[in-house]
């Protein structure tokens, strides 16, 4: 195929144009009294133009694949996803002029489906999360588009060593607190292109943070980061939207991480009514997953008597899951009682004990 040099080159400077309008993302400091010398930060990604973490990762996915030559001025974009990713990548698809499908599964929230076809893109529904691979690369062939494949280029599009990746963001905005070399930051893993990120920008830095992954259940990025088998899989997907996955995806790379954690998923969806009270905003699982990790990250350092900083992300808007998290019934019938969860937190707010 031979190359448009002009439309590469259009198509560049216009992605380039969308980071000068974008300002970087808030660092919020948590009013927690109950721990002594130890500070709670959540980078706000939700703050971005398609909100979330992820119009960072669908940027540089677009841009990787340009510059590689896979994307010209008519090609089809599939992407398989369940629902954040696909956001971003269709609000670039349309400042590109490009087609867009998603491939997701059913189970994703409407909010992101509607998000998506707002931008222009369009939904392909699968019964299964383990189906979208194999989808999206029916529909690229079939269409003579590009997959995008996040799970596949997630850790290599983006440049961890250079400036305004999201660690290089944080550390910059974290000089002037009171701990300003976090001890930890704490990331959950979709694709593992963040967590990736992270890491080896904290190495390639030579700070002294660690690196914490949390995973939910029914998924196999724990697994795997103690037994290194890269075939496990797992039978059902991951209850909390954007992360875990149900096999291990080629972007995750666990030998930048120091610590892996299995959170329980009621402890996140307790954690994301808890955060509401604390910071007055709805967050999603995802974030929460991030945070009750940090939580205990904190707990266990006050019982040691270390202080320092912790950071993690707020990865999306709870305005996006009215319909499941935020929703009574369906956590009664997908979940479970939040109380032992929420009992918990609140003795934690009271004592810095997280236990």
């Amino acid at each position: 195929m031979q190359r448009d040099t002009q439309w590469t080159t259009d198509a560049i400077r216009i992605l380039e144009a969308d980071v000068q309008r974008t300002a970087d993302t808030h660092l919020i400091k948590l009013d927690l009294p109950c721990l002594d010398g130890i500070d709670i930060y959540l980078k706000d990604e939700s703050t971005h133009p398609t909100g979330s973490l992820k119009h960072r990762l669908a940027r540089s996915l677009f841009l990787y694949a340009i510059c590689n030559g896979w994307i010209g001025r008519d090609t089809p974009i599939i992407e398989s996803s369940s629902g954040s990713t696909a956001v971003s990548e269709a609000y670039f698809a349309r400042l590109l002029g490009l087609p867009f499908i998603a491939v997701m599964p059913e189970c994703t929230a409407r909010k992101k489906i509607e998000q998506i076809e707002f931008y222009g893109g369009k939904a392909h529904l699968v019964a299964r999360s383990d189906q979208i691979y194999a989808e999206s690369r029916r529909l690229a062939t079939e269409l003579g588009g590009h997959y995008m494949d996040q799970f596949t280029y997630a850790e290599r599009a983006t440049d961890w060593r250079g400036n305004n990746n999201i660690a290089d963001s944080i550390f910059r905005q974290m000089q002037l607190e009171p701990h300003p070399v976090p001890s930890w930051i704490v990331m959950s893993a979709g694709t593992g292109g963040t967590s990736a990120t992270i890491g080896r920008f904290i190495r390639y830095q030579q700070h002294t943070t660690k690196l914490c992954v949390v995973d939910p259940e029914h998924s196999v990025f724990a697994d795997y980061y103690r037994t290194r088998d890269g075939h496990l899989t797992r039978d059902c997907g991951s209850r909390i939207e954007g992360i875990g996955r149900p096999r291990v995806e080629p972007s995750f790379i666990a030998d930048v991480v120091d610590e892996m954690r299995v959170i329980d998923d009621a402890a996140s969806i307790a954690t994301i009514h808890w955060l509401e009270r604390v910071i007055g905003r709805k967050a999603g699982a995802s974030t929460v997953t991030n945070l009750y990790g940090a939580l205990q990250l904190a707990s266990e350092m006050q019982q040691r008597g270390e202080q320092g900083s912790i950071v993690t992300l707020l990865c999306d808007s709870g305005e996006r899951y009215l319909d499941t998290y935020y929703n009574p019934a369906w956590l009664a019938s997908r979940i479970g009682d939040l109380t032992p969860y929420l009992r918990q937190l609140e003795r934690f707010q009271a004592s810095g004990k997280l236990a």
